[in-house]
């Protein structure tokens, strides 16, 4: 029966000549090999696209498709249908009519979900067609964190932790230990993280006040409110964080810094966990960092072409120091560690020097920088460059000594990799030169200098055409030329709908300014040219493509919105 099945999708993409023969027999090689579904191969590969093949099932098969995107679903439905199964088989129930019940399905042909339904639910099945992504989309919403569910849970947690005064915390540590190892707080904790999942938040910051404890997720680098907690089960729900976290219960009045882990959708997520004292409490912020995320290469980070081919020909030098700038939360970290994941081979010995440590990677050595103790990035590296590494990557250049170490080293044959805090690429020069680093050092030990932001994509889901006067385009930065240029000025952005949670925008990408050293800027460096100078020669004679020009081009392409534009970069 199921090779039956898998011959009639087969039939369907042939006969509607939707994929070529020889895409369709590496899909059944990676099939036999590996197992799973053929469609989600076709996807995942690349071979077809989630709404083709819905569409090509739709027509063969006679069986409606739908837009969940633009459906709103009864929350007394989803309760037929546990999530735990609505993942596993990609449903959603859509309607009920008497003893009929009509779900969404991302593979229609799939006779063990529809039986497994059957039995659980008692009612009969009716198919519809949706893509997968719009299933998983609406399992997230519509199974997600409800405010008033969390309220019924955390009134079943006892509340007898002794709290005196605002300046000053007295807590009974036994009383809160034994709370936040309760199944209401335990839950909750799990439930607060596993919702940040869901809508793919970068942090979570839980913030005490005088008569509350707030949620908020950080999306796409903006910050939404997601719950309030009541008062009285702030202790223990910090403290669970912190025993998750090893980190000392009875430590109210100094910041804390811990991590731990979390499995999530078959992904290791690891959390870095910064707590610091505050009127009301200990305020939380969590980090979510995803390893898989590393090893998607440079390529899927959203680097155009021009930048990143800057990139990869400075990364092809066996030594000297490569810096990578931009404010805090740009993606230098990911940057970085998405390099020397590629790099992460049995003939290289790579050593990172952090504060803190931010994604583990198996195979690389990583050391966490401890100041207070003495093990400054300064004094670490002087130790790291006595173990024989290849490549190095110092987290931050943050003085002289550490900076004036690092250059040395990449003129002994190292690969230095370090991020440092400038607006742009030239500037990282002179701030080098500034914290007293002789110019003829930096000239002969820097091989590339980049800049990097990240700006919001527009959500594809309620992506709508605006019009922009002429005269906005050329105040951001399109010369009258270049917009005359344009074969069709057609420019969008997102009216804002439940995918993206009404912001317009969904997912982010990276830009980057990327400058190469040549001759002439390392004689530049050496006179002590301003980084304005640099940055002109580099945009004139290098055809170097600023920040303001990556994201653009972005603009241009209908992959970000013009008010991205201006948040993220400067006039150049």
């Amino acid at each position: 029966m199921v090779e039956s099945l898998k011959d009639k999708l087969i039939d369907i993409l042939i006969n509607g000549k939707l994929i070529k023969q020889k895409d369709l027999d590496k899909a059944l090689a990676i099939q036999k090999k590996s197992g799973g579904n053929l469609g989600k191969i076709l996807v995942d590969q690349n071979l077809i696209s989630q709404k083709d093949l819905m569409l090509a099932l739709s027509r063969q098969l006679s069986i409606p498709p739908i837009d969940l995107s633009k459906y709103k679903i009864d929350r007394k439905l989803i309760q037929l249908i546990p999530e735990r199964v609505a993942r596993q088989y990609l449903i959603v129930p859509i309607s009920r009519l008497a003893n009929m019940l009509t779900v969404a399905m991302a593979d229609p042909l799939n006779i063990l979900a529809m039986d497994d339904l059957k039995m659980l639910t008692s009612y009969k099945i009716e198919p519809i067609i949706a893509t997968s992504n719009d299933i998983t989309e609406a399992i997230n919403t519509y199974y997600g964190l409800n405010t008033q569910d969390m309220a019924k849970i955390l009134d079943e947690a006892p509340s007898d932790i002794v709290v005196e005064g605002t300046e000053e915390e007295k807590i009974d540590v036994s009383g809160v230990i034994e709370e936040s190892k309760s199944a209401p707080i335990v839950k909750i904790v799990s439930l607060i993280l596993n919702e940040a999942m869901k809508r793919r938040a970068s942090d979570i910051h839980i913030e005490p006040f005088e008569k509350s404890l707030k949620v908020r997720y950080r999306i796409d680098g903006a910050l939404h409110e997601a719950l309030t907690l009541p008062k009285k089960n702030q202790n223990a729900v910090i403290a669970r964080l912190k025993i998750m976290s090893k980190l000392d219960i009875t430590e109210t009045r100094m910041p804390q810094d811990g991590r731990f882990k979390i499995s999530f959708e078959g992904k290791e997520i690891d959390f870095r966990v910064s707590i610091l004292p505050v009127a009301f409490g200990g305020k939380i912020v969590l980090r979510a960092l995803d390893k898989s995320s590393l090893s998607i290469g440079l390529e899927k980070l959203g680097f155009l072409p021009e930048p990143l081919a800057t990139f990869k020909t400075a990364l092809a030098n066996p030594y000297g120091m490569i810096l990578v700038t931009g404010p805090t939360g740009s993606g230098k970290s990911t940057t970085l560690y998405s390099v020397i994941n590629q790099m992460n081979t049995s003939d290289r010995n790579i050593i990172t020097l952090e504060d803190p440590v931010e994604y583990e990677v198996d195979g690389i050595t990583q050391i966490q920088a401890k100041p207070e103790i003495g093990l400054s990035f300064a004094n670490g590296l002087k130790s790291v460059l006595r173990q024989s590494p290849d490549i190095v990557m110092v987290g931050e250049i943050r003085d002289f000594e550490t900076a004036d170490i690092a250059i040395k080293a990449s003129l002994t044959g190292q690969l230095i990799l370090s991020t440092l805090h400038t607006n742009d690429a030239a500037s990282a020069i002179t701030r080098l030169i500034d914290m007293g680093v002789e110019p003829f050092l930096v000239a002969s030990s820097l091989v590339m200098s980049s800049a990097q932001r990240l700006a919001r994509k527009i959500c594809p889901n309620c992506k709508e055409e605006v019009e922009i006067p002429d005269k906005v385009l050329e105040r951001a930065g399109l010369g009258h030329a270049e917009i005359a240029k344009m074969s069709s000025k057609k420019f969008f952005s997102g009216k804002g709908c439940q995918k993206c949670n009404k912001t317009g925008y969904y997912g982010r990408l990276a830009i980057l300014e990327a400058l190469l050293l040549d001759d002439r800027i390392r004689d530049m460096i050496v006179k002590k040219t301003s980084s304005d100078e640099i940055k002109d020669y580099a945009i004139k004679n290098l055809k170097m493509m600023t920040l303001r020009d990556n994201a653009l081009i972005n603009f241009v392409n209908g992959i970000t919105t013009l008010e991205e534009v201006l948040r993220v970069t400067s006039e150049d």
